[in-house]
C-alpha cells in the first residue's frame, strides 16, 4: 500500500490492463463487467466520443481553473469517485486508500451501502466530509440507523440509488460463480484456486485487508461467516416495492442534500424533482442493471432540457477521461462520477495508482478547456461544442 507506483499509465485501459492482471478473474469481471451481452456498457463509452468539441485558437490558456462549487462544496474539478460495491476488495482497504486519494485530489468520494469499509473507518481518514451511498432496505429501522451514523460522521451529501428494484443478469458473474451457480463450497474452490493463481493480491487483501465484509452492515448480519453471507443477507433485504412514497418519507428523515441516482427517463426526472430531492444523477449502474438501454451521454441532453433549471444533474456511466467530463459539463451537468476507473486503478496499483489516474483527468480537462477557447470549468456551456450534434437531438 506504501510502495511507490513504477509505471506510466497513460490512459484508462492502461490502468485496466494492469488490474486484469493483478486481480483474480472472479473480481476482475465482477468490476469490469456489465449485464448480459453488455451493449449498454460500450456504448456508455462510445457515446461520450461521439459529442464533438468545438477547437477554438487564439485564446488566453495561460490560466486555467478546472474548480468549481457542488452542493454549497468547493470542489478542485467536477468529479466524484462513485460508489462501488466491495470497491475495498480492490486493494487493501480500499475504500480507504479511494478516500486520501480523493481528498488530495480535492474532489467528494462516495462510500457504497455494500463497501467493505465501514463509514467509521472512512470517516478517520480525515475531517473531509465524505459522501454515502444508500440502498432502500426492507427494514426500515436499519435504514434510518445507518442514516443517523451516516450524519454522525459527518455525511452531508446522500446518494440514494433508485434503478436496483431487479437484479440484472450478469453473465460474466454468473460463469465464475459471483452470481450463484456453483453453490456455496464450489465458489470457495473456485474463489482459492482463483487466489493462488494472484498471489500479491491473496496476500496484500485476501490474507492482510480484512475483514472482508460489507463494513456497514456487519453489526445487522448476526452469524455471518464470510463475504456471502453478507451478499445473501444484502440481497434478501433490498426492497424491490420501493415508490416515490418511499422517496417522501426517506426526504424528511434525512435533512442533508438528497441525491437520486439512476435516472434515465424524462418523466423520472420530473418526478424526482417533485419529491423534493437537491440532485439526479443520470445513470443506468453503469451498463450492469437492463441492457440495451440508452447510453447516459444519448439521454442525459433530454433530461437537461426538461429539468436542468429546478434540480442539479450530474451524469456517470461511460466517463473516461477528463475530456469526458468537460463534454459532460457542456451538455449541461455539474459534475461527473466515475466508478471503474476508480476501482481499476486501484487494482492496477493502490492509492498511487489512482492518484496518478486524477492526475490524467485533471491534465486532459484543461487541455480541453485551453483548446476550446474556456479556461474555467465552471464557465462551460454548449458553445463549446460542434453545433452539427444531431443524434442527441
Amino acid at each position: 500500500m506504501g510502495k511507490s507506483f513504477n509505471f506510466l499509465p497513460a490512459s484508462f485501459e492502461d490502468f485496466r490492463r494492469r488490474a486484469e492482471r493483478h486481480l483474480p478473474r472472479s473480481l476482475f469481471d465482477y468490476i469490469d463487467g456489465g449485464a448480459t451481452d453488455e451493449v449498454t456498457l460500450r456504448r456508455n463509452v462510445a457515446d461520450w466520443k461521439d459529442v464533438k468539441l468545438n477547437q477554438k485558437v487564439m485564446r488566453d490558456a495561460s490560466q486555467m481553473d478546472c474548480g468549481v462549487e457542488l452542493f454549497g462544496e468547493k470542489l478542485a474539478m467536477p468529479l466524484v469517485l462513485a460508489p462501488i460495491g466491495m470497491g475495498g476488495m480492490a486493494a487493501r482497504r480500499g475504500e480507504v486508500q479511494a478516500k486520501r486519494a480523493a481528498d488530495a485530489a480535492g474532489i467528494p468520494f462516495c462510500l457504497s451501502t455494500v463497501g467493505i469499509c465501514p463509514m467509521d473507518e472512512v470517516a478517520k481518514v480525515s475531517d473531509k466530509p465524505f459522501w454515502f451511498q444508500l440502498y432502500m432496505l426492507k427494514d426500515r429501522g436499519i435504514v434510518e440507523d445507518i442514516l443517523n451514523r451516516a450524519w454522525d460522521k459527518g455525511v452531508r451529501t446522500l446518494v440514494f440509488t433508485i434503478d436496483l428494484a431487479v437484479l440484472g443478469t450478469r453473465y460474466r458473474d454468473i460463469r465464475n460463480g459471483m452470481a450463484g451457480g456453483l453453490g456455496r463450497w464450489g465458489k470457495l474452490r473456485t474463489g482459492l484456486i482463483d487466489y493462488m493463481m494472484h498471489p500479491k493480491w491473496a496476500m496484500d487483501v485476501g490474507v492482510l485487508g480484512g475483514p472482508h465484509g460489507f463494513g456497514n452492515l456487519a453489526s445487522y448480519v448476526k452469524y455471518s461467516k464470510d463475504t456471502y453471507d453478507y451478499v445473501a443477507w444484502t440481497q434478501n433485504q433490498l426492497d424491490s416495492s420501493v415508490t416515490w412514497k418511499d422517496i417522501e418519507w426517506l426526504r424528511k428523515i434525512w435533512h442533508g442534500n438528497l441525491v437520486l441516482k439512476g435516472i434515465l427517463d424524462v418523466d423520472d426526472a420530473r418526478e424526482a424533482v417533485a419529491v423534493g430531492t437537491d440532485g439526479i444523477i443520470v445513470s443506468n449502474h453503469g451498463g450492469r442493471q437492463l441492457d440495451g438501454v440508452s447510453s447516459t451521454a444519448r439521454m442525459f441532453p433530454h433530461i437537461a432540457e426538461a429539468v436542468a433549471t429546478e434540480t442539479t444533474l450530474l451524469v456517470d456511466g461511460g466517463i473516461r477521461t477528463g475530456q469526458d467530463v468537460v463534454r459532460a459539463l457542456a451538455l449541461g451537468a455539474k459534475a461527473a462520477l466515475i466508478g471503474r476507473p476508480w476501482v481499476l486503478a486501484l487494482g492496477a496499483g493502490g492509492e498511487p495508482a489512482l492518484t496518478r489516474m486524477l492526475d490524467i483527468i485533471k491534465q486532459d480537462m484543461k487541455t480541453a478547456l485551453g483548446l476550446t477557447g474556456v479556461p474555467k470549468a465552471a464557465d462551460i456551456t454548449q458553445d463549446i461544442l460542434l453545433k452539427d450534434q444531431s443524434w442527441n437531438c
